[in-house]
């Protein structure tokens, strides 16, 4: 079994790419599952907190750590990542020395209404994540422009070839996934 988080970079009641997760959720092949990692708790972080973690921030790195890889769904928010996501990348970086996606495999997907998608935001979201050294996902790329009716509530999609490229997505990852374990047991 393959255990996945998925990180959603939105806390907004009508997140498109909260739909999204579900969808990569319901779409997952047999022997992989995802799990939500929830990052709406997070405070702001401070370097005042690198002595003594809140709860909640242990969690959350507890939650990277105890996954084999992680996906992050993130909306694009002013050309960037949303702010809410960025703060919780700034929890997991840290204390200096302890970043949870040190040597992580990590995928990046996310969906707007709009025609070039999330681009600008998973670029800025990459950069991150190599700075973390996190192993990222580089084929494919997912940019889902959710037309209306798309992505329903509970996570169905409702094109066919939209839900074969999400399935082939997770496949893609979960590959990673394996190449990377295979290489740290050899």
């Amino acid at each position: 079994m393959t255990r996945i988080g998925i990180i959603v970079g939105s806390i907004s009641s009508t997140s498109l790419n909260r739909k999204l997760a579900k969808a990569l959720m319901r779409l997952a092949p047999e022997g992989v599952e995802l799990t939500e990692i929830p990052i709406a708790e997070l405070p702001f972080y401070s370097p005042d907190h690198d002595a003594d973690y809140p709860q909640v921030a242990r969690d959350f790195k507890g939650a990277i750590a105890e996954a084999d890889g992680v996906i992050i769904v993130t909306p694009e928010y002013s050309r960037s990542i949303p702010g809410v996501l960025k703060n919780a990348l700034d929890w997991s970086a840290r204390p200096y020395g302890q970043s949870s996606f040190n040597a992580k495999p990590t995928a990046v997907i996310g969906a707007s209404g709009g025609a070039i998608s999330t681009a600008a935001a998973q670029q800025h979201l990459r950069a991150i994540l190599l700075h973390y050294n996190a192993i990222v996902l580089g084929q494919p790329e997912g940019y889902i422009q959710a037309t209306p009716g798309l992505l329903t509530e509970d996570g169905e999609v409702t094109n066919e070839s939209t839900a074969a490229f999400l399935t082939s997505f997770v496949e893609a990852f979960d590959a990673l996934i394996g190449r990377v374990k295979a290489g740290r047991a050899a």
